[in-house]
């Protein structure tokens, strides 16, 4: 199932936070996004429809399988897309960031395996 923008960035956030903290709920994806717990509420209920989420009884949020490879695939090309800016670029951290979250959503398939092409040429192995 296709998602929007928004939801590709709410099953990243819950990848991240999962890493970093082991668990996550739905608090913790609005305080990391600066969401209202409210909307946040409502894009869960739209991932767990699309099958993309679980929650559990204590109302933590779990990425299902198709959900993990959905939020593995954006992180990946978030973090690739920012070193390209940042690493091969020389555009300032914060702004590599900012601009790798924008793209990361709308770039094509071969534009990414070549930046990804480029930057193995460069000596930049895959984090």
């Amino acid at each position: 199932m296709k998602i929007q923008e928004s939801g590709e960035d709410y099953l990243e956030t819950i990848l991240v936070l999962e890493k970093q903290k082991g668990y996550v709920r739905s608090i913790d994806i609005a305080n990391e996004l600066n969401y209202s717990k409210p909307s946040v509420c409502r894009a869960m209920g739209i991932l767990k429809e699309a099958e993309y989420i679980t929650m559990d009884r204590e109302r933590q949020i779990h990425l299902t399988e198709e959900g993990r490879a959905k939020a593995n695939e954006i992180y990946t090309r978030h973090k690739l897309l920012t070193r390209f800016f940042a690493d091969i670029l020389g555009v300032d951290q914060k702004t590599a960031e900012q601009d790798a979250c924008r793209i990361e959503h709308v770039i094509s398939e071969t534009s990414f395996q070549k930046i990804n092409e480029l930057l193995k040429n460069a000596g930049f192995a895959a984090e």
